[in-house]
């Protein structure tokens, strides 16, 4: 007789709602929520998928398939990421699948395990110290083999009566610069003995556990104000300026949480940023500390995944930096969740689905962990301290700068009086020139902050203005020098340097704009003795970029550094005193309601790079406005009136956090169905929402990869439950996938579209 027992699954695919199969007797014992089963879906395909529930409810279709096998006994996923995927699904309006497919490396949905096997070698039995010796004197009519065997004992120590060890063959052979037919003619003789093990992936360090520092008297205030509050609330924001100190206050919180036997998640926005700090976190933590990027390969991710959910007071990670991603990691036992940088746009997943706010999903996760959240920022988001002012987070501020330094001197420079007295060098003000030739005389470094990457943003035909554009995408192609083509950076298409005009055949080509490589050869004209670097994403593909561009500034064999965003943010350089904005209305203009808030942020997180240790900074920001009330609350260091002007903005125009935002992309490749389809899609929602309905209307960019775009956007108001208004929207776009060749339709939601 077949048992009735039915389990709940979870399939890595973009399909709403779980799927039911039957139990096999054979595997009922260990199907249990969070362990991996094999299932047939969909023809002959068979999927790794993750248990989520067990029951006795047969589903109402006559034939249920069943389980086809259990992959290990131990469950993959424990009840608190169980409960993380189905918030996040119901949130963010995607399917728990694509939860699945973010959250867990590929290896693991594959089924793949493959350890790292590596040859070791040790003695082939225990010799004396005679015999040892003997042995070598044998050999000295083979000297290669002579110096094999010496080497091994020089490197073991080895000597009778003690325990015999392996050593890498690699680390032999390099030492006694040798070749692997020498070991393995030692071996035919009966003296050495290789075996293969399986080892790790990743790189650990020793466990330094240096004491940590003690807390200045505003670090030490700051400690105890966020440990008071954190008796009555759950999250507390850590307002502190540029240099305050914030680190060091995580440090202490980081050590409380371990020594009752926690779990502590530190989050970042940036994977560059995990460089400067994994190294002082295990200077003194040790090897309980760990970082999850998406620069790691799948095999080390599994490793990781191990490692977190192992939780071993000695092998285990027990702290773990890392960007959004590593929320997904099997925490058993989280105590605190450090969110750094909590403003930054970073934490927000744009594509593909689920499209999360890491900072948001952190709460949660700390949450469902009864644990504690703090979020750290020197400009935070309006949302967080709009939460403040409401009473819903507690608060905790530094606002002076570690040892008192002063925080940098700030100059606007004026670009549009520069340009018309004739007084600009290339796209360098005299201001911000003798900020640069004072500090390399002084032998300090600078960093130039500009936020495009590339040569040029464009180029165009000087007698007709004929601009190359992308064939896939509705953007101009940005030209990069260093490999002389046009490069479309929403699709990656790239063609040659065009030799005329498309149009009128006129060879006057020209660039107009200009990006971070076109700084760094400008830079290299005007300063020709500096030495030089560029950080951006077109120099940081490998996975230890990052790394070998820091440590190279650190050591002081960078003057000058050029960079975009991803030079703005949390990194410490003792010998930094000058930073230059090079185009702040390029940031200010930005067509989006966040404009503001995040030039302020972005200016703010750049100029307090400066001055970091016994010198105070300077920074120079150029601008063609230099009224601009966000530069000038930027020139004050002046937050509270920033987020007061912002509040006001919108709560006048019913923007976030006063209301909140879904929006939703419609894409297809025939304009004409496109546009029928997302206005069967707009009414409907107009007829369910009301004036509450933005659209449909096409985005800045209209066309990504032949894919043209409608957008929708619908605003709810803060104290309607935003899960029936979801489900009404979802409703809305089953209706029209329903439509009569809907099918080819792209649609894609996200809320809260920061």
């Amino acid at each position: 007789m077949t048992n009735n027992w039915f389990a709940d699954i979870i399939l890595p695919l973009a399909v709403r709602g779980r799927f039911t199969y039957r139990i096999p007797d054979g595997i009922l014992d260990s199907v249990k929520p969070g362990v991996r089963v094999t299932v047939p879906f969909g023809g002959k395909k068979l999927y790794s998928a993750i248990v989520c529930n067990i029951h006795d409810k047969p589903p109402a279709v006559k034939n249920v398939k069943e389980i086809i096998e259990v992959l290990g006994a131990v469950p993959t996923i424990n009840e608190a990421q169980l409960k993380l995927w189905l918030w996040i699904s119901e949130y963010y309006l995607c399917s728990e699948g694509e939860v699945m497919k973010a959250a867990l490396p590929s290896e693991i949905c594959l089924n793949i395990y493959k350890p790292r096997l590596e040859t070791f070698i040790e003695l082939a039995g225990n010799f004396t110290d005679d015999g040892l010796n003997t042995i070598l004197d044998n050999l000295a009519r083979a000297p290669r083999q002579q110096e094999i065997l010496s080497t091994y004992i020089r490197l073991t120590g080895y000597t009778f009566g003690s325990e015999i060890i392996r050593i890498r063959k690699s680390l032999l052979l390099s030492e006694a610069h040798s070749s692997p037919n020498i070991i393995e003619a030692l071996a035919d003789k009966g003296i050495l003995s290789s075996v293969s093990l399986a080892v790790t992936r990743l790189t650990d360090s020793d466990s330094y556990n240096e004491p940590i520092n003690k807390l200045s008297e505003a670090q030490l205030i700051a400690y105890g104000s966020i440990t008071r509050q954190f008796k009555e609330k759950d999250i507390v924001l850590l307002h502190g300026v540029t240099s305050s100190g914030k680190t060091e206050i995580y440090i202490h919180l980081i050590e409380e949480q371990l020594k009752i036997g926690k779990q502590v998640l530190y989050m970042l926005p940036e994977i560059a940023l995990t460089t400067q700090i994994i190294l002082r976190l295990k200077k003194h933590f040790g090897t309980v500390t760990g970082v999850y990027h998406s620069r790691f390969s799948d095999p080390e991710k599994v490793e990781i995944w191990k490692r977190v959910a192992d939780n071993d007071p000695l092998t285990g990670y027990r702290l773990i930096l890392g960007v959004r991603s590593s929320l997904f990691l099997p925490f058993s036992n989280l105590g605190l969740i450090i969110v750094d940088e909590e403003h930054d746009g970073s934490y927000k997943q744009h594509d593909p689905a689920p499209r999360y706010h890491a900072r948001d999903s952190a709460i949660m996760l700390a949450a469902l962990h009864k644990a504690k959240t703090i979020l750290g920022s020197a400009s935070p988001s309006v949302e967080s301290y709009n939460n403040i002012v409401n009473g819903k987070y507690g608060l905790t501020e530094l606002k002076e700068r570690f040892g008192l330094i002063k925080l940098p001197a700030i100059i606007i420079a004026n670009t549009r009086e520069a340009y018309r007295k004739k007084r600009m060098v290339s796209h360098f003000t005299p201001e911000l020139l003798q900020a640069m030739d004072e500090a390399l005389g002084k032998e300090e470094q600078i960093i130039l902050f500009q936020n495009r990457r590339g040569f040029s943003p464009y180029i165009e035909c000087s007698e007709c203005g004929w601009i190359p554009v992308c064939i896939q995408c509705a953007v101009n192609l940005t030209y990069h020098k260093g490999i002389s083509k046009l490069v479309c950076h929403y699709c990656g298409y790239t063609t040659g340097m065009p030799s005329k005009c498309e149009n009128c055949q006129s060879t006057g080509m020209v660039t107009r704009g200009f990006g971070t490589e076109k700084i760094e050869d400008e830079i290299k004209i005007v300063f020709p003795a500096a030495r030089v670097a560029r950080m951006d994403q077109d120099t940081t593909r490998n996975k230890n970029s990052f790394n070998k561009i820091i440590r190279a500034f650190e050591e002081r064999r960078i003057d000058i550094l050029i960079g975009t965003q991803m030079i703005s943010k949390g990194l410490d350089f003792e010998n930094l005193t000058v930073v230059g904005i090079l185009n702040a209305d390029n940031l200010l203009n930005y067509p989006d309601f966040r404009a503001h808030e995040r030039s302020f942020q972005l200016m703010e997180q750049v100029s307090g790079r400066a001055g970091r240790r016994q010198k105070q900074g300077k920074v120079v920001i150029q601008t063609s406005d230099p009224a601009n009330k966000i530069i000038r609350m930027v020139l004050r260091h002046d937050y509270v009136s920033m987020f007061r002007m912002q509040a006001e903005e919108r709560i006048t125009f019913n923007y976030p956090p006063f209301c909140r935002m879904v929006k939703i992309s419609i894409k297809h490749k025939d304009r004409a169905l496109l546009n029928s389809f997302s206005d069967i899609l707009g009414r409907d929602l107009k007829e369910i929402f009301g004036k509450r309905v933005l659209g449909p209307e096409s985005p800045v960019i209209s066309q990504v990869q032949l894919w043209y775009i409608k957008t929708i956007l619908i605003k709810i108001e803060r104290e309607k439950p935003p899960a029936k208004a979801k489900q009404l929207i979802i409703e809305a776009i089953e209706r029209l996938e329903k439509e009569k060749g809907a099918s080819s339709l792209k649609i894609a939601i996200d809320v809260d579209p920061y």
